[in-house]
């Protein structure tokens, strides 16, 4: 009697109790490493730092800086030539790349601290990740940087010109680091982060520009074959390829299960993830080669028109637009009910997120292009007259 009760204990549906409890094991793990990545993700931005072009892996501009007023010029930083790239800040350190070919790296009270040869101009912004800067190069070449002394840690070749930041993501395992990365030789790269190894390429048809977005196992980018695509993180196999119709110039921004970006003829699209479709589209601005940022309901986002935007997520209302006297090319960065951007005549600027009206401004004075880095110690932008701004209390 007993030892049928113990029979009926450890089988249920023909499964023994061993292979249930080695089931929920293997499900309770990975939903582990899924909680570590979401707080690994959430850790790699704080009010003091900005990691990456954008913030984020989704692209979304979002910074948790807390912005004191009054603001000033606290220092400018001279570098050799134009300054395209946009900055990163961790550690106080700020990590930027100039048209002179090299990395510099500068303490938050404007001193040199290292810079680095790269040979060749450098346009994309870099990425901080485990003490390592990653950066390309107009030659094409992807570099990994240590952080503290400035040397070479690895570098990895493509066939043409790098003009993005390079993102990351988890490997299957979700042990590996993985950076993708867009090149104007068609492909989007993914090499392993500690080495720069090459673990898959997917081929487009045309320059990539921008940065890839990542959300979950997909990454989410558009280039100048006028489509957006959707790669598997995983393998690099094309989930969907989302026709456009022209450029897509700048990255998308990732929110709710949506990705949101600009193309080259003036149209901005609202693109479900999930049901792999266009929601909704605006007509009639100008050519987008400013990234989004999204927090809530709004989206904003730069145009060669001049005029800063700001759209319903919902349904693509235009909630407000801005004026600016220049192109804005630089991509905007919102800080809670602030939003940070650069206008190419040559004013950084900050106007209430709610409305859009100008909180602060000032006249740098040259052509800008870079996007700033916030932080809520120091606001950092990069100018074409080849000077690093810093501003702060």
């Amino acid at each position: 009697m007993l030892s049928n009760l113990k029979l009926k204990f450890i089988t249920i549906g023909g499964d023994s109790a061993f292979n249930l409890l080695k089931s929920a094991r293997k499900k309770w793990l990975t939903l582990l490493f899924l909680i570590l990545s979401v707080v690994l993700y959430s850790q790699s931005q704080s009010p003091d730092s900005w990691p990456s072009f954008r913030g984020d892996p989704g692209l979304t501009g979002n910074s948790y800086a807390r912005i004191s007023f009054p603001l000033k010029l606290l220092w400018t930083f001279k570098t050799g030539d134009a300054i395209k790239s946009s900055p990163v800040i961790v550690n106080g350190t700020i990590y930027i790349g100039s048209n002179d070919g090299y990395l510099y790296a500068i303490t938050s009270a404007g001193k040199l601290k290292w810079k680095f040869d790269a040979k060749t101009a450098i346009e994309s912004p870099p990425l901080f990740l485990d003490n390592t800067i990653i950066f390309g190069s107009l030659e094409g070449v992807l570099f990994a940087i240590d952080a503290e002394k400035g040397t070479l840690k690895w570098s990895y070749k493509t066939e043409g010109q790098i003009s993005g930041s390079s993102n990351w993501t988890y490997g299957p395992d979700h042990r590996q680091k993985r950076l993708l990365t867009g090149s104007y030789d068609y492909f989007l790269h993914c090499v392993d982060a500690s080495d720069g190894k090459s673990l898959w390429k997917f081929e487009t048809t045309n320059f990539i520009n921008g940065s890839p977005a990542i959300t979950g196992k997909t990454a989410v980018f558009g280039g100048c074959d006028g489509v957006l695509h959707l790669v598997s993180t995983d393998n690099g196999k094309a989930l969907e390829n989302i026709e456009i119709g022209d450029y897509i110039p700048a990255s998308a921004a990732l929110f709710n299960n949506k990705a949101f970006f600009g193309n080259y003829e003036g149209d901005f699209y609202c693109v479900d993830l999930k049901l792999k479709k266009i929601l909704w589209k605006t007509g009639g601005g100008g050519p987008f080669l400013s990234s989004p940022a999204v927090y809530g309901e709004k989206v904003i986002t730069g145009s060669q028109n001049n005029y800063l935007y700001c759209f319903n997520t919902i349904n693509g209302e235009l909630l407000w637009k801005y004026r600016a006297a220049g192109k804005v090319d630089s991509s905007p960065v919102i800080c809670r009910d602030l939003v940070v951007f650069a206008s190419g005549e040559g004013r950084l600027h900050m106007l209430e997120t709610r409305t859009g009206k100008e909180k602060w401004s000032y006249e740098i004075g040259c052509k800008i292009s870079s996007t700033p880095a916030v932080t809520s110690k120091l606001i950092v932008i990069g100018g074409e007259d080849g000077r690093v701004y810093a501003f702060g209390k």
